[in-house]
């Protein structure tokens, strides 16, 4: 159980990356499909295991092979943000990695608040990977009194009136709302008013913010739904 909390948690990267996303000027951000801005991350972890490795040069069918992702829609995902390959040698690992990174945004730190300090809040506090990415939670929130005031991984957690305060003085862009819908649209009102500029939802509800506020979602239920859809799907055609 441990073990797939951790890897639940860790996919939950591919979802702040894509909102982490800033360096593609406007004009051209709005020419890449939403597909492909998903894929990114699976790519990066690529580049990683590859650079890792000390593997110098990769062809798009290797790529394909660990992203899990057809050799076709590499090389045409990889064309949106200019030619890195070359034809017949492959692409170069370390360029490769630099750039999308840079494409993600993740040549710099970016500093997140997370509202919500109860089992997932937790979770996601004490989860190492996303220090590893770039991400550094750097307050947590919560309106329980007696977890206000308590550290937790280095974190110190305040108490959910502060957090205009605190975001504006820690410069913070990235929110994390884990809080029960009932709250989350007020919560989300005092980040923005705060000075976040993205938002990653785990509430179960729709958020009303600004359009230069990137917002994306993460319902638990309806993911396992997606799932169970599929199986549902695979034993009705195996009988």
């Amino acid at each position: 159980m441990e073990h797939e909390k951790i890897n639940f948690i860790k996919n939950l990267e591919n979802r702040i990356l894509p909102v982490a996303k800033k360096n593609v000027s406007p004009s051209k951000r709005k020419s890449i499909p939403e597909p492909t801005i998903a894929r990114l991350p699976r790519y990066l972890r690529s580049f990683t295991e590859f650079v890792h490795n000390q593997q110098a040069v990769i062809s798009s069918k290797e790529l394909a092979a660990v992203s899990g992702i057809n050799p076709a829609q590499v090389r045409k995902d990889l064309a949106y943000f200019g030619q890195f390959g070359q034809r017949g040698i492959g692409y170069d690992v370390k360029t490769l990695d630099f750039k999308m990174r840079e494409i993600l945004g993740l040549h710099k730190g970016w500093r997140i608040a997370l509202v919500g300090a109860g089992n997932l809040g937790t979770a996601l506090l004490q989860y190492g990977g996303f220090s590893k990415a770039g991400f550094k939670i750097e307050a947590a929130f919560d309106v329980d009194p007696s977890k206000v005031g308590w550290e937790l991984e280095g974190v110190r957690i305040w108490a959910t009136p502060a957090i205009r305060q605190v975001v504006r003085e820690k410069k913070i862009e990235i929110g994390i709302i884990a809080v029960p819908a009932s709250q989350a649209q007020r919560v989300a009102d005092d980040l923005v008013d705060g000075g976040i500029r993205a938002i990653l939802n785990f509430a179960p509800c729709g958020l009303t913010v600004p359009k230069s506020v990137i917002v994306r979602g993460v319902d638990l239920a309806s993911e396992l739904e997606h799932l169970t859809y599929f199986l549902e799907k695979s034993n009705k055609s195996d009988k």
